[in-house]
């Protein structure tokens, strides 16, 4: 069984990210850019499912531009098998990249694709879900237990109520949480291994796929700053300023 893991290119999580001036975005000249943490769950989840033999290969996808290459070669150095770049300089919207996978996922006939539930620069928590709906594929979203239990696929997720534990028949759709695993280390043998292991490049225009944006950014602009905390001095202070000054109650 194929696991295919789409994986994308963010701004690093330990970086603070700043605003262009003019307002149209957010600035990422000279900014270390990393793999989206929830994909780095996802690749290593698929990893350790191939460990167990449920799976035969491990391909990791990204999305962007050329740059992308970094991030599937770590992707490899993690350890999947090899992996494919859509390179493109457009701006790639989450109903773009859904249907670039798609594409792919018609192409690879992958048993599983397991990716995470969002990415930490737009947070939309859009793809996996407009990808199983393209796919016509079965999808279970927010993932702290994934097992394959003769050919099915049976996944625990957290719910508001607790635990949910959903039974898929395959191939099938997971989106992980961060609650699923914990990453290995990457190894300095492991990224001089991934090296040799094959990227392939295809294009949008490659898999028949027309990125064009359907929204359009108005404006970004920074939250803003939160005022310090305050003491109280008693419960009835305390009432008194949710009523008279936060009027909240």
């Amino acid at each position: 069984m194929k696991i295919l893991v789409p994986v994308k290119r963010v701004v690093d999580y330990n970086v603070k990210v700043r605003v262009k001036a003019d307002g149209t975005g957010v600035d990422i000249a000279n900014v270390k850019m990393s793999m989206n943490p929830f994909d780095e769950i996802a690749i290593e989840e698929a990893v350790r499912l191939k460990e167990k033999g449920v799976a035969t290969e491990v391909i990791a996808v990204s999305c962007g531009v050329a740059q992308c290459q970094e991030t599937l070669r770590t992707a490899m150095a993690i350890g999947a098998d090899r992996a494919i770049l859509v390179q493109t300089e457009a701006e790639l919207q989450p109903l773009a990249v859904a249907k670039l996978l798609a594409a792919l996922v018609a192409k690879e006939q992958p048993g599983l694709v397991i990716l995470g539930k969002q990415a930490i620069d737009d947070d939309a928590n859009q793809t996996g879900q407009m990808l199983a709906a393209l796919a016509k594929l079965p999808q279970a979203t927010f993932a702290s237990k994934v097992e394959v239990i003769e050919g099915r696929a049976r996944v625990t997720r957290e719910v508001d109520g607790g635990l949910e534990t959903l039974s898929l028949s395959l191939p099938a759709l997971v989106s992980t949480d961060l609650r699923l695993n914990e990453p290995r280390y990457v190894t300095l043998p492991n990224i001089m291994k991934a090296k040799k292991k094959p990227l392939d490049t295809v294009t949008p225009a490659d898999l028949g796929v027309d990125v064009t944006p359907r929204l359009k950014t108005l404006k970004v602009a920074e939250p803003a700053a939160r005022k310090a905390g305050i003491r109280v001095g008693s419960v009835a202070e305390l009432v008194d300023k949710l009523r008279n000054e936060a009027k909240v109650i």
